[in-house]
Parts: C-alpha cells; structure tokens; sequence
C-alpha cells in the first residue's frame, strides 16, 4: 500500500507542474489569436468606413469586436498611424 502511494505521488509531482507550463501556454495562444481577430476586425473597418478607427473601443462600440482585453486582463496596443494591433 505505502509503494502504491510512493507512485502516485511521484506521479502527481511530474504532472503538476507541467499544467503551470501548459496554462502560460494557452494564455499566450489564446492573446495571439484575439491579437489577429481584432486586426482583421481593423481591416473590415477600413473597408467598411474607408479609414482606420480612432480606437479599438470604436470598433467594440461598433460591434466589430467583443473585446480587446486577453484572458490574462492585457489590453491589446492599436496604433492608428499604420492600423497595427499588437501585444504589449
């Protein structure tokens, strides 16, 4: 009995820590993905108005967008110069 409890703890202290790895993992995957959404979101604006927005909340306003905060609260940078949506 006490073996069985050795192995499932050995076990437990090899695939804890790898789940912190695979949450950072899907945090930055998931920011990227919302990052691409929300560029393309900027271009049918400017093909829908003929010019880039003031900002990403004008998009959200106008239902272009749900959001523009990833999972982890980051708030994706639009520079309206050159229409580029990017992860801080």
């Amino acid at each position: 009995m006490l073996i069985v409890l050795f192995i499932i703890s050995l076990l437990l202290l090899l695939v804890i820590p790898n789940l912190g790895k695979q949450q950072q993992t899907i945090q930055k995957k998931g920011c990227t993905a919302l990052q691409k959404m929300v560029q393309s979101s900027v271009e049918a604006y400017r093909l829908d108005n003929e010019q880039l927005p003031e900002s990403l909340s004008v998009l959200k306003e106008q239902d272009y967008i749900t959001t523009y905060k990833c999972n982890n609260k980051v708030e994706l940078l639009y520079d309206k110069a050159n229409g580029t949506v990017s992860i801080p």
